[in-house]
């Protein structure tokens, strides 16, 4: 895999943080579970970025995935 790949990847990541906390904001009882496991995914995907730019370089002229 390229690093191309791996930084769509992580925009899917960012993706079901993002809706994991929109799922929160709708539904109360499960709120605060919800909001722990947006974190960790946004949490994990922000690892993924650091390792695989570190490993494998930037894109050039690519800004961050999370944007």
């Amino acid at each position: 895999m390229d690093t191309a790949a791996f930084l769509q990847e992580v925009q899917k990541l960012h993706t079901v943080s993002d809706r994991l906390n929109s799922l929160a904001e709708d539904h109360p009882l499960v709120a605060e579970a919800l909001l722990i496991i947006s974190g960790n995914v946004r949490h994990t995907a922000t690892l993924l970025e650091v390792l695989v730019i570190t490993k494998m370089g930037p894109i050039t002229g690519a800004g961050p995935a999370h944007a």
